[in-house]
């Protein structure tokens, strides 16, 4: 049994939906590949996929330079709302946009409770295939 593409991307569209301040959400494997995206329409998930595989290694030479050690979290925060990079295993980081009333605090105990139903959706699929 593979990662169950259809259940992870049901998993993000019930986050997006659920969560207020949320716009999207998607869950990306390290070299930039999409295993799944719940994001707001006009956006590429391809470009998107992209863009945090290149902020996820951005961030790692970063941590390794300032000797912070194993990044946990990338945040990017704008004008209108912020965008979160979340590690979620060693195969996949997740990335939530949320917008600029997103309280901080929440959004991240959100983060941390979708990470706790992604991970075992994850973990099953990498095992099944030995990874």
């Amino acid at each position: 049994m593979a990662i169950n593409a259809a259940k992870l991307q049901a998993t993000l569209q019930k986050f997006v939906a659920d969560v207020s301040n949320v716009q999207g959400a998607a869950l990306v494997s390290p070299d930039g590949l999409t295993l799944a995206a719940a994001l707001p329409g006009e956006m590429d998930d391809e470009r998107v996929s992209a863009m945090s595989a290149a902020m996820l290694s951005l961030g790692e030479r970063i941590g390794r330079e300032l000797s912070r050690g194993q990044i946990e979290r990338i945040l990017v925060e704008g004008t209108n709302g912020y965008g979160i990079l979340t590690s979620c295993t060693d195969e996949a980081v997740l990335l939530v946009l949320a917008d600029a009333a997103a309280k901080q605090g929440i959004i991240n105990l959100e983060i941390k409770n979708i990470i706790g139903e992604l991970q075992p959706q994850l973990t099953a699929g990498l095992q099944s295939v030995g990874v």
